[in-house]
């Protein structure tokens, strides 16, 4: 079992920065392949960014977040994070952190489908 609790969301104006932590609870933290999710009210979640539970190069991003947004992962503070650069108004939404056991390869990363486990959500809002 995995307890997932986000935080670090707020307002910011749009071309500003927000870094969003995700604290996971459990000992096997770092068996876990991790995710960061956002969703707008009357859209599906989406698939924002992951990482693998080793790091490194196995770390995966949407199209539309590339080259703004960096996952990365602290496995000793059992802890996952997700910096936010350059961000747009677009990127207003609730950002939900996930959890899966085992290694995934990028398809399987982006699939609400593969994790087992979610946190409540941190709101993000970017003002224009």
């Amino acid at each position: 079992q995995v307890q997932l609790v986000e935080s670090g969301g707020g307002l910011v104006q749009a071309g500003g920065s927000l870094r969003l932590s995700c604290a996971a609870s459990g000992h096997t933290f770092s068996s876990y392949h991790m995710g960061w999710f956002r969703q707008t009210p009357g859209k599906e979640r989406e698939f924002v960014a992951a990482i693998s539970w080793s790091g490194g190069s196995s770390r995966y991003y949407a199209d539309s977040v590339e080259g703004r947004f960096t996952i990365s992962r602290d496995n000793a503070k059992n802890t996952v994070y997700l910096q936010m650069n350059s961000l747009k108004p677009e990127d207003t939404a609730l950002y939900y952190c996930a959890a899966a056991l085992g290694y995934f390869g990028e398809d399987k990363s982006r699939s609400l489908k593969s994790y087992n486990y979610w946190g409540q959500g941190t709101q993000v809002t970017v003002s224009s």
